[in-house]
């Protein structure tokens, strides 16, 4: 693929797909588009259909997708399935029949059983029963692996398929009734600190998880781009990983806070622990960069200053 190729963004202006632009520009990518949800909406099938018949791209990447942490998916279990499928169903059937010669799908690590051995490998796919607090986002992206996986076979084009750990960085979603763990602990430890205030997170604390600068994502999907990989499925992860009462004393140091953390045990602490085996991409070139600390300290420093932003980020 030449610099001028043309790059279809699908859900550019969220965390993975702003990250992955800001990627593509500087390495020299020329091409690139995105559409916002009121200009083009994914769901809609035919709209997306006649979008892509009309700019006719040579590479999608699909980062669009409706996604939350444990409470938005409990809470919104038909929306996590239906609007998922709807939106990659189209967006990868239109590539197909528009012969887009690649199409890179991006989904998360939860598409692997609650209890399969660790460190999670791609063969354990659809081994064993998933995780119940995030199971309908997990059977829809399982659903676009299955189907870039299928069109990879039948009809031997470059469709592939990334799977990354736990993101964040950038541009990530601060609400608190959608947000995923780290960001979740990054906003309550930030408005708790004024005051030091006692800061209640879900759980035991327990749990095991591996987390991934987006930044890191981005550059795995430029590999993507640059290169024919030879097999349809990807786990994208650092290979380490550390406990939720970890990862909160961090960001907590991170912050500044010096009140006390109150755990609540009677909140679900899903899955035990989901670290991903990356050596399948890792071998073929690509590594992390960023150390969950630095990660940590460059994202508080983005979310200090767009606080203006980030509140207006809802389910």
């Amino acid at each position: 693929m030449g610099k001028d190729s043309k790059i279809y963004i699908a859900g550019h202006r969220g965390m993975v797909g702003s990250a992955v632009w800001r990627a593509l520009e500087a390495k020299g990518y020329t091409n690139i588009v995105g559409k916002t949800s009121k200009e083009l909406d994914l769901r809609n099938q035919q709209a997306v259909i006649d979008f892509i018949d009309n700019y006719r791209p040579d590479i999608i990447i699909d980062a669009a997708a409706r996604v939350g942490g444990i409470l938005a998916n409990n809470e919104n279990p038909y929306p996590f399935l239906m609007e998922n499928l709807q939106i990659q169903n189209n967006l990868i059937d239109a590539a197909h029949n528009a012969d887009v010669s690649k199409f890179i799908f991006l989904g998360s690590s939860c598409i692997y059983p609650k209890f399969a051995p660790q460190p999670l490998k791609e063969e354990y796919l659809l081994t064993d029963s998933l995780e119940p607090t995030n199971e309908w986002y997990a059977i829809a992206k399982i659903a676009g692996v299955k189907a870039c996986e299928a069109i990879r076979k039948q009809y031997g084009k470059d469709f592939v398929s990334l799977m990354p750990t736990n993101l964040y960085g950038p541009n990530d979603n601060f609400d608190l009734k959608s947000s995923h763990v780290l960001p979740a602990m990054m906003r309550k430890f930030h408005e708790a600190k004024p005051t030091d205030a006692s800061v209640e997170l879900w759980g035991s604390g327990t749990p095991m998880r591996e987390f991934l600068h987006v930044d890191d994502l981005a550059q795995a999907v430029i590999f993507a781009v640059e290169n024919k990989l030879p097999e349809h499925l990807y786990n994208v992860g650092t290979g380490t990983d550390v406990t939720i009462k970890e990862l909160a004393e961090t960001i907590k140091d991170i912050v500044g806070h010096n009140g006390v953390i109150n755990w609540d045990s009677s909140k679900p602490d899903g899955t035990p622990r989901k670290l991903m085996d990356s050596s399948k991409l890792q071998s073929l070139g690509w590594l992390p960069k960023y150390s969950l600390d630095k990660g940590i300290r460059d994202t508080y420093a983005w979310f200090k200053a767009n606080q203006s932003a980030y509140k207006s980020v809802k389910i």
